[in-house]
Parts: C-alpha cells; sequence; structure tokens
C-alpha cells in the first residue's frame, strides 16, 4: 500500500527539451521506477512531522518515455508546500491561522520561497476524493486499470492538446448552462494551468491509493470492483446532457458520480 492512499494526482509531463540544460542533463540519465510514486508520498509524510524549508532538499521527479522521447513532471516540492499554505490561509480567518500553523513553521515552510523562479506546479493533488473536472480530460479508452505491487491503481492519460480541447469545451457548456460560478470558474483555473505547460506534454491522472478504497466501496455495493467505474463516462453523460438543455441525462451522470464517490468519501470518516 502507499504511504499516503488517500492521494490522487493530476499530474502533467513536459518533454524534456522543456527544461533548463541541467536538468535536461541530469533527468536524461535517470531510470524510470515506479517507486518515484512511493518516495514522493513518503517524503510528504515525512515532511508533516519534521518541518524542514522544503526548498532546502534535493527534489524527485516522475518520468515517461514515450515513442523515444522522455517527458518528465518534477514533484516541485517547494511550489506545492507554498501553494498549499496559501490556501489554507485563505480558507481561515487571519487572527486564527496561528493557531494552527505557528509563526516559526511558516518560516520554515517559506525558506526560499524568493529563489524560485517557476512557481508552477507539474502537479496537483487531492484526498479523498477526485474534482469532476479532472475526469473531463479523459476518454474512456485512455484509462488503464490493474494491480501492481502496491496494489490497485487506475490512471488515465492524454496530450495536453485533447485535454485542454476538452476542457474548453466543457467551458463552454457549463457557461451556456449555468452562466459564471464557482464551476466556471474551477474549469477557468484548470484551464489557465494546463496553459502553463509545454504544447507537447501530456496529462495524467492517478487515483492513486484510492483505488484500493474505490474498489472496496463499489464492491460493497454489490458491484464489480474498479471494473464498474465509470467516472469519465460519467462526467461526459452530465456535459452530454447539459450541451443538450437535458436536465434529466445531465442529473443521472453527475449523480453516478457522486453517489460513488461520496462512499469512498465515507471510509474516511471510517479510518
Amino acid at each position: 500500500m502507499r504511504p499516503t492512499p488517500y492521494v490522487a494526482s493530476l499530474r502533467v509531463y513536459e518533454p524534456l527539451s522543456a527544461f533548463e540544460p541541467a536538468d535536461r542533463l541530469r533527468w536524461q540519465s535517470i531510470d524510470i521506477s515506479e517507486q518515484s510514486y512511493v518516495n514522493e508520498e513518503a517524503f510528504a509524510l515525512h515532511r508533516t512531522v519534521v518541518p524542514e524549508p522544503p526548498a532546502g532538499r534535493p527534489d524527485g521527479v516522475h518520468i515517461l518515455d514515450i515513442e523515444g522521447e522522455r517527458y518528465v513532471a518534477p514533484w516541485s516540492t517547494a511550489t506545492r508546500c507554498w501553494a498549499a499554505l496559501d490556501n489554507f490561509k485563505d480558507s481561515l480567518p487571519s487572527s486564527v491561522v496561528p493557531y494552527f500553523v505557528s509563526p516559526a513553521m511558516e518560516d520554515v515552510i517559506t525558506a526560499g520561497v524568493d529563489l524560485l523562479e517557476d512557481k508552477v506546479p507539474h502537479i496537483l493533488n487531492e484526498t479523498w476524493v477526485i474534482p469532476p473536472r479532472w475526469f473531463l480530460l479523459f476518454m474512456p479508452e485512455e484509462r488503464t486499470r490493474g494491480e501492481n505491487k502496491d496494489g490497485l491503481f487506475t490512471i488515465a492519460r492524454a496530450t495536453i492538446a485533447n485535454a485542454k480541447a476538452r476542457a474548453e469545451v466543457a467551458h463552454t457548456t457549463v457557461v451556456n448552462a449555468f452562466g459564471e460560478g464557482p464551476v466556471e470558474q474551477d474549469l477557468e483555473n484548470l484551464l489557465a494551468w494546463l496553459e502553463m505547460f509545454h504544447p507537447k506534454s501530456y496529462v495524467e491522472l492517478d487515483y492513486g491509493g484510492l483505488a484500493q478504497y474505490l474498489n472496496k466501496a463499489l464492491r460493497d455495493n454489490n458491484e464489480d470492483g474498479l471494473l464498474s467505474d465509470t467516472s469519465i463516462e460519467d462526467v461526459l453523460d452530465s456535459l452530454s446532457g447539459l450541451a443538450a438543455a437535458d436536465g434529466l441525462m445531465a442529473g443521472k451522470g453527475y449523480e453516478r458520480l457522486m453517489s460513488r464517490w461520496r462512499r469512498v468519501q465515507a471510509l474516511e470518516s471510517a479510518n
């Protein structure tokens, strides 16, 4: 089992040519290893127990080799730590924040922030649930399911060009159906993030350890485990319903998706 089995990830792998020469040289010689995903989670778990400046330790990468080309998704540990801190602080009144994050700990987390030029993370994480907007970036045939030494897995992978095109269609569909609002803004933010990367990149959705929990939730509901997961199809059905002004179709797709992932979220309380 993975060190943090409740985390799902959305990653962008950029071609090696998109990075600085020193990084290209270093990453070109690295062997591909599934252990990189476990190492990333183990280091993240360690940092929750032993705070240290995220910019002060060597960072890792995830690597894909596709048709003779190498693609890289840096962990971007420092960037993600600072982004997580900012998001957490924004979610609370400023007077309350020091009770959760002391000034001393904040100094540790933000040490070296001025030294980082590129503050765009290649990896987004969510715990205990996968946002519906992540699924719309993929087609069912781009999804792979199986089992490896770390347990069950589900991964979907698409070119960034296809992912952006799908997100743009979804954004237009949502605006036409509901106008501007939180859902539209989330899609706009996702599109803005994707626009930051090389046009030849790949986008990957990794259920992470949530594949194990989803499999359990589905089997407890007398379904065929991960094989019965139709999250991508449900989002596509919902968007098709919105585009056709068919509220019943849109609602059914959305409800199938949310009822499935509510059962996964319920396992958080059980644990």
